[in-house]
């Protein structure tokens, strides 16, 4: 009997089906050693002697040595991605890398959000001090003191318990130990082992350290919450701390036999977790929303003062450019080529760290204050651009009116005040609503010195919530509402002074 061809192909049909769900169910249900052998790991090159660049080159440190180790015993090629510190654990919640060093402390607030490795690396804090300042021993000794700490770190959340203190949060350790030896803070707050191999590495042996032995901490490789990764990396951890290797990276980088690691940090023997849904990000968002209020009054602060003080030199280069003196003629453009032809974020570093380093170097005591050195920064940088736009509208105006103006008996400055100044502002006001505009949104480059405006408010939000979409979207809004009141109220100015944009009424009389 034969039958139909599609009873022919029978057992092909059902083998086929078979493999495809045998398919399906392995491939949810992967087994470790099914996964992806590449592991991503990030790490904030500035964290010497754990990661850190010499010379801009390749990444070296304790953490790549020990990670290229762990990995090698795990089965595992890692690859290091390079990013700031604060960016570690929202980098890890996203998916972007799958596990992360540079020192990360095993907390209770960590452990909400990520899982940790076994402790790797036993370490204290201490604090750093020029030799003026020698008496700060404690952080008793910090109260109402101006201390340096690195954002994200266990150090910032140390110094923050600190009563009446000034804490100034940097993006690195090396920012930190800059501004200690500018005297723009009294000390430094940093893990000890960073801190000690960075004073050596830059040779500043005039900074004392003073360990404070009651901080111990433990640092573990930090991965996604249940991540598949994380039993394979302790698997590999306990591979080489049995077989000596860790043994001898440890003497290598810290010149020092290795201590005993205790198998669980004490915030790893209760474990927290927390499920993120719609209501938890609102909640995030509205709790961050009175610090970044606060964070916006400074950003407009910034804003006027600086957008104030560079049209007024602005001004004044503009009237030196359309002068006829040689001198003039060319320092004046050497200032507009400079300050437009440089990276506004180095002018800034100029300013606030190079000045004082130079006028010390002279023997005078100088350390600016951030928001005079902030204003400073951006003026100087909005008077070059604000010298071109100011000449262009002056030179706009017909040089009949100038004419006019002499013959009626004003002088240059009348002339300039009553007649020039007025119709070359109706021109400017449009490039004069674009800088404002940009203004408020550069002003967020000074959280690199550690000043607490809008940006840098939501940054160190993060730092402690590691929530980045839910703030950074808050703060996006802010920035939207501003500019767009900004744009708004610019368009209205150009509208009164422009007569002819304004619809005319039409008058009947009827007798």
């Amino acid at each position: 009997m034969e039958y139909p061809p599609v009873f022919q192909a029978w057992p092909r049909l059902v083998l086929s089906g078979i493999l495809i769900i045998f398919l399906a169910i392995s491939s949810c249900t992967r087994s470790d050693q099914e996964l992806p052998k590449i592991l991503q790991v990030g790490m904030e090159p500035t964290f010497a002697p754990f990661e850190f660049q010499p010379g801009g080159g390749e990444v070296i440190g304790f953490d790549v040595d020990l990670m290229r180790a762990v990995g090698a015993a795990a089965g595992l090629e890692v690859e290091f991605k390079t990013m700031n510190f604060d960016g570690l654990i929202p980098a890890l919640a996203v998916g972007q890398i799958q596990a992360a060093t540079s020192g990360i402390t095993i907390t209770a607030d960590r452990l909400k959000v990520v899982d940790f490795s076994r402790p790797y690396f036993e370490a204290t804090l201490a604090i750093g001090v020029l030799p003026a300042n020698r008496n700060l021993k404690t952080f008793k000794d910090l109260e109402g003191k101006r201390i340096a700490v690195q954002i994200g770190t266990a150090s910032a959340d140390e110094a923050k318990k600190i009563p009446n203190a000034n804490v100034i949060i940097y993006d690195s350790t090396d920012l930190s130990i800059q501004s200690l030896i500018s005297k723009n803070v009294d000390a430094i707050i940093n893990d000890t082992p960073t801190l000690l191999y960075s004073i050596a590495r830059g040779g500043f042996s005039q900074i004392q350290v003073f360990r404070q032995e009651e901080t111990r901490q433990y640092y573990g490789v930090a991965t996604q919450q249940q991540s598949p990764y994380l039993k394979l990396i302790n698997q590999g951890l306990d591979k080489i701390l049995k077989d000596g290797t860790y043994d001898k990276i440890y003497t290598q980088w810290f010149k020092a036999p290795a201590p005993a690691l205790p198998a669980l940090a004490p915030a790893q023997q209760e474990r927290v977790s927390t499920q993120s849904g719609l209501w938890d990000s609102l909640k995030t968002s509205l709790r961050a929303v009175p610090a970044l209020l606060q964070g916006t009054v400074i950003t407009l602060q910034l804003t006027t003062a600086s957008i104030v003080l560079g049209i007024a030199g602005g001004l004044v280069l503009a009237l030196v450019r359309l002068s006829q003196n040689k001198w003039g003629l060319g320092l004046s453009a050497i200032y507009i080529d400079f300050f437009r032809g440089t990276p506004l974020l180095v002018q800034i570093f100029m300013i606030y760290f190079g000045i004082p380093g130079v006028v010390q170097g002279l023997g005078l005591d100088f350390s600016p204050n951030r928001f005079v050195a902030s204003v400073a920064a951006l003026s100087l940088n909005e008077a070059a651009y604000m010298a071109e736009i100011l000449r262009s509208g002056l030179q706009a105006v017909e040089k009949g009116q100038q004419e006019a103006a002499e013959s009626l008996g004003f002088s240059g400055w009348q002339t300039l005040r009553h007649v020039v100044f007025p119709q070359a502002f109706r021109q400017m006001v449009p490039a004069l609503g674009n800088e404002f505009i940009s203004m408020l949104k550069n002003t967020s480059l000074v959280a690199v010195i550690g000043y607490e405006e809008l940006f840098r408010k939501g940054q160190l939000i993060v730092a402690d919530e590691y929530r980045p979409f839910e703030i950074y979207t808050t703060v996006a809004i802010i920035y939207l509402i501003m500019t767009v009141i900004a744009a708004r109220g610019f368009d209205y100015l150009e509208y009164r002074l422009y007569p002819d944009k304004q619809p005319h009424k039409i008058i009947t009389s009827v007798k």
